[in-house]
């Protein structure tokens, strides 16, 4: 009869196993004593990259991080009890921006629930509406079948990642004890190919929305899509055949790279407030790809009214809050593009693109008058690089400030829910995954995920931290009339960053001015290895 420290452990070895056959390759492991079995499978697994994590809920936002730039479900191991629970805010953003991880829950059995056990809570409703996939594991037992984990570890994979992809939780019980008193064989398990397709446009969608379009004046918005030069190239090839504009914002990945870029208006907050401009211009038809624009500017113009309002989309949610919707193409984006390429629809009117690019022409000599900081950081930032933009005020002033330019960038954000919180950690697990990253936060942003900062050391990580004394995207609402206004919203802090990067280990730099903060930035990837830099703002 085998022992059940030995069974939980070969038990787990199935399972961790099962995970990495089937396409997980990275494991976020935060410490416990129900976990053990898992962690100690996933630390011996060699198909798996691990990474210990002490907080739970930074461990969670880091493996978003490194599904976002790997586009592979990650895992997160967590003990537990109160553990898992601080998983929730990561969970909620990958299901909203549609990011695959895999949750992975140690459990009391079912006897020590509900009579007080210690560290023992109802853990199967904690993601409640926010899941891909939910499994309860179950508790091991003697002579299981291998292959039934196996292919439990499959699905969860599978889900995690189509038809929408996001997150999964698999909750697992363990007895105890929980460690092994035998060592145990690892089990050889092939590699599981799950392949994901690609949704291609009907062609009577593709032939009635180049009717609609085709001759009038219109507008391609674009908000967050994936960095991919193939989308970005078609997206230019369709926009020069309507000859229309783009509107692209900076998490669309459209504003930087090696294909054509001159119909892409990257300018639009300087004009967007123009009433006569957009009342003149509001076009016939309108197409979205790519997730709901980040500023109430290009918000409020796509939510006009059109003869034409259509929006490719493969991921079966709806996306509608201005309730204007009157074509909707559930395709792969790229496939859609082309598809719309082959159509040949008609051009817009010949001076009907002019327009905008005046106002482009117009808005980038204004701001070559004033430099930024952000628009100088863009320009020190080294080609390929993948750069996290924090959430609040920053990811508003990149959208008007960055500009465009043929240097490829990877942009990332958290824009599921557009929280503040785990952004240090998301960008520190893109740096796991892609080798490096450069990251820009707001103040509150940072002091929200200092913990985040553990996770920098041994990386190649610039995190720059836009000091403005408190929560400045309040100074643009309507709560900066009240009195209380500097107390209960801006809530400005005091804290002296030096003293965080040297905590967690990190360089320090303070600027001021956006050519220090240009140069500071340039050494620091240079350099390589963890820098923290602090532009104070007057």
């Amino acid at each position: 009869m085998i022992d059940i420290g030995t069974l939980n452990y070969q038990w787990s070895q199935s399972l961790i196993g099962g995970l990495a056959a089937a396409g997980v390759r990275h494991a976020v492991i935060s410490p416990g004593s129900r976990s053990t079995p898992l962690a100690l499978a996933a630390l011996r697994e060699p198909g798996l990259q691990c990474h210990m994590v002490i907080d739970e809920r930074c461990a969670a936002f880091f493996a978003l991080g490194i599904a976002k730039a790997s586009n592979h479900p990650a895992l997160v191991i967590a003990t537990s009890g109160s553990a898992p629970a601080n998983w929730l805010p990561a969970v909620i953003e990958a299901s909203e921006s549609g990011v695959p991880i895999i949750l992975l829950s140690a459990d009391r059995p079912p006897e020590l629930h509900g009579c007080g056990a210690n560290q023992t809570i109802e853990q199967r409703q904690l993601f409640a509406g926010h899941l891909r996939g939910y499994h309860e594991v179950g508790v091991p037992y003697p002579d299981f079948e291998s292959n039934a984990l196996l292919a439990l570890a499959a699905r969860a994979a599978e889900q995690a990642r189509w038809p929408d992809s996001g997150p999964v939780h698999l909750n697992q019980a363990f007895r105890e004890p929980l460690l092994p008193e035998i060592e145990t064989i690892r089990p050889n398990i092939p590699a599981l190919n799950i392949g994901r397709p690609m949704l291609m446009p009907v062609p009577g969608d593709i032939a009635a929305l180049r009717a609609a379009i085709s001759g009038r004046p219109g507008t391609i918005v674009c908000g967050a899509l994936p960095y991919q030069p193939e989308l970005a190239e078609a997206i230019a090839q369709l926009a020069e055949q309507l000859q229309c504009p783009v509107l692209a914002e900076p998490l669309s990945n459209l504003r930087f790279g090696a294909h054509d870029r001159h119909r892409m208006v990257v300018r639009y907050e300087d004009w967007l407030g123009d009433d006569a401009f957009v009342d003149a211009h509001p076009g016939e038809w309108m197409l979205r790809l790519g997730a709901t624009p980040v500023t109430r500017k290009l918000q409020a113009f796509t939510a006009r009214p059109r003869a034409v309002t259509a929006w490719i989309d493969p991921r079966p949610i709806w996306r509608d809050p201005a309730h204007v919707l009157t074509h909707l193409l559930r395709a792969d984006p790229l496939a859609a593009c082309r598809g719309l390429l082959d159509a040949a629809p008609c051009a817009c009117p010949a001076e009907w693109f002019e327009v905008f690019a005046k106002a482009e022409a117009y808005a980038a000599t204004q701001r070559a008058a004033n430099a930024s900081p952000l628009s100088a950081l863009i320009a020190a930032l080294q080609p390929g690089t993948a750069l996290f933009v924090g959430n609040s005020l920053v990811i508003r002033q990149l959208d008007a400030q960055s500009g465009t330019d043929a240097k490829a960038l990877q942009i990332y954000g958290n824009r599921g829910a557009s929280g503040i919180d785990g952004n240090v950690s998301t960008a520190l697990g893109i740096a796991a995954e892609s080798g490096a990253v450069v990251a820009i936060v707001g103040d509150l942003t940072l002091q929200h995920d200092l913990g985040g900062l553990a996770l920098a050391q041994g990386r190649n990580a610039v995190i720059v931290a836009v000091n403005n004394r408190g929560g400045g995207i309040f100074e643009y609402l309507p709560q900066r009339t009240l009195p209380e206004f500097e107390r209960g919203w801006k809530t400005p802090q005091d804290i002296d960053f030096s003293h965080a990067a040297a905590t967690f280990g990190l360089a320090y730099h303070h600027t001021r001015t956006p050519e220090t903060l240009a140069t500071t930035v340039a050494h620091a990837q240079m350099a390589g290895g963890p820098h923290l830099v602090e532009l104070e703002m007057a």
